[in-house]
């Protein structure tokens, strides 16, 4: 696809998304969408960037009425009151509480990472832990599926 520089778009922006190619949604068996690998990611390996939108806490106050709620990340550089919907798979990547990948919020790129945190099996579920750590085990806002 060609982008004009007419178009609205920064170049950059496009540049910022990187997935890893062995990366695809598939279903999974009680919890809906998630992303999995079609080969072995080894340990400590990004798989992801990408960009996000960020918005104010007026549009996540209207975004908390509606189902894109438990779509979008809280942003909070500085301790500020934003949200942001990212972009790629990123919303797709389902939650554990032992998760096989983390996620870091680049608040100077506007971009979310996901890393890997222990070697995936091709054919594995990658999850996150909405929490933020890996490992956190505090409840989260639904019923969790293992």
């Amino acid at each position: 696809m060609k982008i004009s520089a007419s178009c609205g778009y920064s170049f950059f922006y496009f540049r910022s998304m990187n997935i890893h190619p062995a990366l695809y949604i598939g279903q999974t068996e009680n919890k809906g969408r998630g992303v999995f690998t079609y080969e072995q990611i080894g340990a400590d390996e990004i798989v992801e960037l990408s960009p996000v939108i960020v918005m104010d806490d007026t549009d996540r106050k209207k975004l908390d009425e509606t189902l894109l709620h438990d779509y979008i990340f809280e942003w909070t550089p500085g301790n500020s009151k934003q949200c942001c919907m990212a972009q790629g798979y990123i919303s797709v990547y389902n939650h554990s509480y032992t998760s096989n990948c983390e996620y870091f919020m680049m608040y100077d790129d506007n971009t979310i990472m996901i890393r890997t945190v222990r070697e995936i099996a091709a054919g594995e579920e990658l999850t996150i832990n909405y929490n933020g750590d890996w490992n956190d085990e505090r409840p989260v806002w639904f019923d969790v599926h293992e």
